[in-house]
């Protein structure tokens, strides 16, 4: 743990190669990080971008782009699986995810067909399956827990969609007979990205919307008790440089959650932050905000969608990207 007292995790939402021999095993032994993300913006980024793949793909003759994505992948997922393992072992998180295709978010048996592969494949027990917060994705969710294998249910922008992970978590721990780790992961400074410039046009305090709307599916997470399930906070990293890099780990810090974050927001946040709970925020604080936004005009529940519907459709783009390149 980070904090202890807190039950609090702190995951690095970064892999890459180079990275995973030295930077991230430094973190983890100075008590920083305690788990990793990954999604298929990161690999791209990582794969297209450092030389570190280049001997490896040079092997890969007769392969298809997405048998090259996912062995370059795999690969670094098993690395880092096999360097968090023993926080693993000693029950301090120790996890790394890894993305289905995202093509397959529409898809429950595609989706389960390829996390329950992926799975076996790295065959290590501290990888979690990240699977789209859609309805194809909450039955995959449930088959995947319900033979072992954990979860990272991931673009959670609305209470709605975390309340449908969380009961299909519930479902398939139910059918397994023991608890099986899992997160619901809440997407946060994209909502203030979207919101911002319009909310300081209005008069309205700016990046606050992501930070309560994240602090009521987090109250909404913890009431529904679900066994080996944490929020997650995700979409960390500050866009905006009039706010601390620290920003979404400090106002989100929350009993019995994870933040992923990128390695420098990390970095601020160990220097700088302040280690002490900030949720849960007051009901009538929250309340208080949105019924402001709607006074203003602005459809939250619209801006949410909009997001979920970007959200695919950017790791989609990436992930299209990524195979067309290779």
């Amino acid at each position: 743990m980070y904090i202890e007292d807190l039950k609090f995790s702190l995951w690095a939402d970064f892999i890459e190669r180079d990275y995973l021999d030295n930077e991230f095993k430094e973190l983890i032994e100075k008590k920083i990080i305690n788990g990793a993300t990954s999604n298929p913006a990161i690999f791209k980024n990582a794969i297209l971008n450092s030389s570190a793949y280049k001997e490896q793909l040079e092997t890969f003759e007769g392969k298809s782009p997405k048998e090259k994505y996912e062995a370059l992948a795999i690969y670094d997922i098993t690395k880092a699986a096999d360097i968090l393992r023993p926080l693993y072992d000693a029950g301090d998180s120790g996890y790394v995810s890894i993305e289905v295709d995202p093509f397959f978010c529409d898809d429950a048996k595609a989706t389960i067909a390829e996390g329950k592969r992926l799975f076996k494949t790295i065959n290590r027990p501290n990888v979690m399956i990240k699977v789209p917060a859609t309805p194809a994705g909450y039955e995959a969710m449930e088959e995947l827990i319900s033979v072992g294998i954990p979860v990272n249910a991931t673009l959670i922008f609305t209470k709605d969609q975390a309340i449908a992970c969380a009961n299909a978590f519930k479902r398939g721990t139910y059918k397994f007979a023991k608890e099986v780790d899992s997160v619901i992961s809440i997407f946060v400074s994209r909502v203030d990205r979207a919101l911002d410039a319009e909310l300081i046009k209005k008069g309205v305090t700016p990046a606050l919307s992501g930070i309560y709307n994240s602090a009521d599916i987090y109250a909404q997470i913890e009431q529904m008790e679900v066994k080996g399930c944490r929020a997650l906070f995700a979409s960390t990293g500050v866009k905006d440089d009039s706010l601390p890099k620290h920003y979404y780990i400090e106002k989100l810090l929350a009993y019995n959650s994870v933040n992923t974050a990128p390695v420098d927001t990390i970095k601020a946040f160990h220097k700088e932050g302040v280690k002490e709970a900030a949720l849960p925020i007051d009901r009538a604080v929250i309340e208080a905000h949105f019924l402001e936004l709607q006074e203003a005009g602005i459809d939250f529940e619209a801006v949410l969608q909009t997001q979920i519907a970007d959200g695919l459709e950017a790791f989609k783009d990436a992930f299209t990207d990524i195979l067309e390149r290779l």
